[in-house]
């Protein structure tokens, strides 16, 4: 984001002014905006039916070709069509097992074929030696079966290959790519993409366009024009791999041009463009679909959990109303997705005028950097305050914010204006998902972590490695935290 901090402090004072409901809020950076069917999908699909089409044509020719000219041998594996269908159910998915389907050099890895269907041919012998030792086929038929399996599947693959080389080299059967890359290495990447002669570059642009303001357009140009991948440079990229999920939730697949040894993304998948190593962020069969599990699995535990805690809510709030006078809850205003105000509930554990008392207490603020406000021993937090924020009982109420969609389970936590205010632009990727009542940043020392950025760089390395089993980890531990009583304050 090439924004000035004091223009992201006014867009914050601006957006967060007023409470927008739930509904108009933007997506989360990870749910895909409409689900729908990875780009490209329909080609890749008749590409790995159309190889396996043949694989079966050429394993039945062979099959019978070897029971023709083989020595005679009665056995139900010559004479029955369920045995020749196992016998090709076996070989595919050897084949398939080994990843020969997969484009690229793999449906054209030919050592790699003759392995499969040599370990398939193995299988099938240790399955005809349990079953019947005695009448499985004639050596002869073996032998023959194995060499023109081996034969007639390298060939129908060379066949293919030559075919679709052909029709690439007139401009057919290609995939529309879009390329993103700075001027001084534009030659060089579409020269690139061109050895492959799979690809047809339909644009061009530099970083600028995966800036925050331009790259609602950008994804709306991709969408519209069909883009099945893009090409970025790793110089366009570097600061902003967050940007990664904008492609996952498109259904389009990213691939990186690294310029030298660079890091990888943690989602990357490494490979060979020509001569030259390539970094791919492959995009979901369905786009946003691991989102819609996430939101739901949500939607299921805040509903069982607070109905399983309406004793200890009960219970809370009695204690509360006896120890000090005031209000059971207490809601503030924190920022959520896309800096996005709302009322963040919790059960109050401080006395009634806190906030009015923090402008006094800010000389004591514990966390060096002073963008959050952390005090070990508060005076303004009550006796039964005490108790409830050292197990995080005071969190329980958040989770009508998740029933609402306000926020997750997991994610990074939702921080007060006065903290966001004094962000910084890079601080601002938090904002792009979800908030949590829990997270990688609490679980990894929950307020023993004294400096903002530690926390930020927590919250970062969840975003860019986020996956559903991710947040049941963070679950898992956040109970193990909370019972240790581990940073707690």
């Amino acid at each position: 984001m090439n924004v000035a901090n004091g223009k992201n402090t006014m867009a914050i004072k601006n957006i967060s002014s007023k409470s927008l409901p739930v509904v108009n809020f933007q997506p989360d950076l990870r749910s895909a905006k409409g689900t729908r069917i990875q780009r490209g999908l329909a080609i890749k699909l008749l590409r790995v039916v159309t190889l396996i089409f043949l694989d079966i044509i050429s394993v039945t020719l062979a099959w019978k070709l070897a029971v023709f000219y083989g020595t005679p041998l009665a056995s139900p594996w010559t004479q029955k069509t369920s045995f020749l269908l196992l016998i090709i159910t076996v070989e595919i998915a050897v084949i398939a097992v080994k990843g020969l389907y997969k484009p690229g050099k793999h449906r054209r890895n030919y050592l790699g074929l003759i392995q499969a269907v040599s370990l398939s041919e193995v299988l099938l012998l240790l399955v005809a030696f349990l079953y019947e030792p005695e009448t499985y086929v004639s050596r002869s038929t073996f032998i023959i079966f194995w060499f023109l399996s081996v034969a007639f599947i390298c060939i129908s693959r060379f066949v293919i290959e030559v075919t679709i080389k052909g029709a690439r080299e007139k401009g057919a059967v290609r995939y529309p790519v879009f390329l993103i890359s700075e001027a001084e290495d534009k030659h060089k990447h579409i020269n690139l993409i061109e050895k492959e002669k799979c690809y047809v570059v339909q644009g061009i642009s530099d970083s600028s366009c995966l800036d925050r303001c331009n790259r609602k357009a950008t994804f709306e140009y991709l969408r519209k024009e069909g883009i099945v991948e893009a090409f970025v440079s790793w110089s366009a990229i570097k600061n902003r791999l967050y940007i990664c999920w904008h492609f996952h939730s498109a259904g389009i697949i990213l691939q990186i041009l690294p310029t030298k040894n660079e890091v990888h993304h943690p989602k990357s998948i490494f490979w060979m463009i020509g001569e030259t190593p390539c970094l791919t962020i492959p995009a979901p069969i369905i786009t946003g679909s691991d989102f819609w599990i996430k939101r739901c699995f949500d939607l299921v535990c805040s509903i069982i959990l607070i109905t399983l805690f309406s004793p200890i809510y009960l219970l809370i709030a009695l204690l509360i109303k006896l120890d000090s006078p005031g209000p059971i809850f207490f809601r503030q205003n924190r920022i959520g997705l896309h800096c996005n105000k709302f009322k963040m509930w919790k059960f109050r554990t401080m006395v009634v005028n806190a906030e009015k008392l923090q402008a006094e207490l800010e000389a004591k603020n514990e966390i060096k950097d002073g963008v959050l406000f952390k005090l070990k021993n508060d005076p303004r937090v009550t006796r039964i305050g005490k108790f409830l924020r050292l197990y995080s009982l005071d969190e329980l109420p958040q989770l009508f914010n998740v029933l609402l969609g306000e926020m997750s389970l997991v994610g990074p936590r939702p921080l007060p204006l006065r903290d966001v205010e004094r962000f910084q632009t890079m601080h601002f990727i938090r904002q792009e998902v979800l908030p949590g009542i829990t997270g990688l940043w609490q679980v990894s020392g929950r307020s023993d972590i004294e400096n903002f950025e530690e926390g930020v760089k927590l919250d970062i390395a969840y975003i860019e490695n986020w996956a559903l089993w991710l947040d049941l980890k963070i679950l898992l531990k956040t109970v193990r935290v909370v019972l240790q009583k581990t940073g707690a304050y």
